[in-house]
C-alpha cells in the first residue's frame, strides 16, 4: 500500500462533494444511467452525491475511505473528477471532514 497514489488511499472528495455536470456529459462519456441522477433539466450528478441527508458517497467509489479506494469508472469519470487535484483547497477540506491529515503540497494525477 506504500506505493499507492495519495488518492488511492483517500477517497474523501468522492464522499464529500456533489459531483455535478452538464447532463449530456454522462451520455458522451458512456456512463450508465444507473450511475447518475438528474438535478434539474440541465444538470446531473453522480448517484450518491446529490443528497446531504444520510451522507455523500459516489456510487462509483469502491473501498474504504482513508485506507484503499478506487473509482470503478475512472476512464469515464466526469469533468469535476478531473478538475479536483490532490493537495488543493477542496481536497484538503474533504480530507479534514473525514479526519484525514492534510497532504503536503499539490500533486498531479498523471
Amino acid at each position: 500500500m506504500a506505493d499507492l497514489h495519495p488518492c488511492q488511499s483517500c477517497g474523501a472528495c468522492c464522499a464529500h462533494f456533489r459531483v455535478s455536470f452538464y447532463w449530456a456529459e454522462a451520455e458522451s462519456l458512456g456512463l450508465p444511467e444507473a450511475l447518475t441522477e438528474a438535478i434539474n433539466p440541465w444538470m446531473s450528478c453522480m448517484k450518491g452525491t446529490g443528497q446531504r441527508a444520510g451522507g455523500v458517497r459516489c456510487v462509483a467509489l469502491a473501498g474504504e475511505i482513508g485506507r484503499e479506494v478506487g473509482c470503478t469508472i475512472y476512464p469515464q469519470r466526469p469533468s469535476p473528477c478531473h478538475e479536483l487535484q490532490p493537495g488543493e483547497e477542496r481536497c484538503l477540506r474533504a480530507r479534514a471532514a473525514h479526519g484525514l491529515p492534510a497532504l503536503s503540497g499539490k500533486m498531479s494525477l498523471t
